[in-house]
Order: structure tokens, then sequence, then C-alpha cells
């Protein structure tokens, strides 16, 4: 047998291997905060899957950085967590969260499993992805035994198959006033979804947090998250259509913050970029021009908040910055 031609991590297989380090260690803080403050028998099991899944990626990752020569990045540590601080949410909160960030997982392994090619990464980034796929279906299925699960809109079954017609374009398929088709209710329900889970994440973080720009960043975020729910609320109710949530949770009264502030922000970054995906996929699927108009006016909003957020955490200190190519006209003189 030949051996296998050795060759270092590319660009990409950095940039994954990176990026998973930095969101599992914040996930890690997180997931030990609910661990710590959970009352439920069945919800324990599905938190501690959790928990081991991100300590194992961050133990692979270091494996293969220090295997290459590539120093480790810092990360979230035990130094982010407060354990002794009351929870923050209450129990069923932390199903929503592992749901939710299964979701995101399952979105962001996809893309970075088609982004490598080196034969171990491959292997990791397959790991992750069917990892995030069980805890999708294990938080799905105990949300739905616990009743906090709310299905998508239900729509009557059509009688036939239909097709646009070009004469029928202008007036049937960007008509402002036909009723929404599947994809256009999918993509509203899930980024109202998204939203709802923002909103109950910042009303806690609001609650906590003492540094006053913080503090109103965050009260920015909490009024963004509400606009994009009444808008898509809105086009819902117009064709009789009840928007609907995920959680039927609610923040606590604690006013003692169990994570830092550079947690917090840093979490509250990815999630808005992550947003700005789930919109732009959004627009890339309507072909509605009042819904495509709305979307639009939200991205340079989303963008906005988007800066703010990473202002304060370079002020700070607190955004750690990415491997990058080397600065060949610093480098050069010139």
């Amino acid at each position: 047998m030949e051996p296998k031609h050795s060759v270092g991590l590319s660009s990409t297989e950095i940039a994954g291997l990176w990026g998973t380090y930095i969101s599992d260690s914040l996930s890690i803080c997180l997931t030990k905060h609910f661990l710590h403050h959970s009352n439920y028998t069945d919800v324990n099991p599905l938190i501690q899957l959790t928990l081991g899944i991100s300590n194992k990626h961050i133990e692979e990752i270091e494996s293969i950085f220090k295997s290459e020569g590539f120093p480790i990045p810092k990360g979230f540590s035990d130094d982010d967590l407060d354990l002794t601080a009351p929870p923050l949410f209450f129990d069923l909160f932390s199903v929503s969260y592992i749901y939710g960030m299964s979701r995101i997982g399952l979105m962001n392994y996809s893309i970075q499993l088609s982004n490598v090619a080196r034969e171990d990464i491959r292997t990791f980034f397959s790991n992750c992805l069917t990892s995030s796929l069980d805890l999708y279906n294990k938080s799905v299925d105990l949300m739905l035994s616990k009743g906090i699960y709310d299905r998508p809109t239900m729509i009557p079954y059509p009688d036939s198959v239909e097709f646009v017609t070009k004469e029928g374009l202008l007036s049937k398929f960007i008509e402002p006033k036909r009723p929404l088709n599947v994809l256009e209710i999918s993509e509203m329900f899930f980024n109202i979804e998204r939203n709802y889970f923002g909103l109950i994440l910042l009303t806690g973080f609001i609650q906590v947090v003492k540094d006053k720009e913080i503090k109103n960043y965050l009260i920015k975020g909490k009024e963004l998250a509400k606009k994009q729910i009444r808008f898509l609320n809105d086009a819902l109710i117009k064709d009789d259509l009840i928007g609907t949530i995920m959680i039927n949770t609610e923040v606590s009264t604690s006013t003692i913050s169990p994570f830092s502030e550079k947690l917090i922000m840093n979490l509250v970054n990815t999630l808005n970029t992550q947003g700005l995906t789930y919109i732009g996929h959004a627009l890339s699927i309507t072909s509605r021009i009042d819904l495509s108009t709305e979307y639009l006016k939200l991205i340079p909003e989303i963008l906005k908040f988007g800066k703010d957020g990473a202002d304060i955490l370079m002020d700070r200190g607190w955004m750690e910055e990415p491997p990058h190519a080397p600065n060949r006209k610093e480098l050069g003189g010139y």
C-alpha cells in the first residue's frame, strides 16, 4: 500500500475547526449552567449528551491543532461562568436551547463538511453533523412530549398540481395579495421561532448585565427581534394563518449573571449573524414583492446591529480574531 500524501490544513478547514472550537467552548458554559440547575430527570440526559458532544469536539480539535503546531484558540472557559448564580431561565428552556442550537448546527456543519477535503477533517465534521441530528431528534421528541413544541402552520392539501404561467406570473406569482405559498410560510414560521428564542435570551441578559452600554445594546436587539416578529405575524394573520411560537417558558427573576458579559456579547453577535443568514434565505425563497421589500428593509438593520455589537466587543478586547493570511504589503514594506 502506498503511503497517503500528507497535507496541512487548508484555510477552509482551519476556518471550520476554529469556528467550531469557539462556538462549542461557549456552548459548554451555557450547558453547564442548565445542567447545574435542571430539576427534570428526563431532561438531564439530553443536557448531559449535549455537554459531552461539545467537550468531545473541543478535545478533537485541540488534538488536530497540536499535531499541526497550530495555536489553540482561547474561546470560553469556566472563567466566563458562575455556577453559584441562580438559574436565569426556567428548566424547560434548556430543551428549547438545545433544539435551537442543533438546528443551527445542522446547517453549519453541512456547509463545513462540503468545504473540507482532508479525510480526518471530513470525518470530524461528518460526526458533528450526525451528533447535531441526534440532538435535534431527541430535543424535538422531548419538546413534543412536554407540549412545548408548536408545529408550523397547517394548510389544506391542494386538489391538484398547478403550474405558473407566463401570463399569470405578475398577477399571481408576485402579486402581494395572492395567498402565501408553503415555501414562504415555512421561512416565516421559523424566523418567528428564531426571534422568540432570541427574545427570551435577550430578556434574561438585559436583566443581569451591569454595563449600561451593553444593556442598551441588548435592548435594541430585543426591539429588533420584536419588529421582525410583528412583521411576520401580521403577514400570516392577513392570510388567516395565526403566527405561533415555540417556547412556552419565561425568564426567572434573577438579577445575578451566571455568564460573563464577554460571553453574552459574543453569543448575541453569533445569533445575529445566523439571523442574517436566515433572513437572506427567506428573501431568496419568497416571490411576493411585499415580503421581499420588508426583508430587504430588515437586512441593513440587522447589519447595523451586528456592527454595533462588534464595536463593543473590539473596544473591550473581547473579539478573538480568526486566523488570517499574511499581509504581504506590510512584509514587503510597500
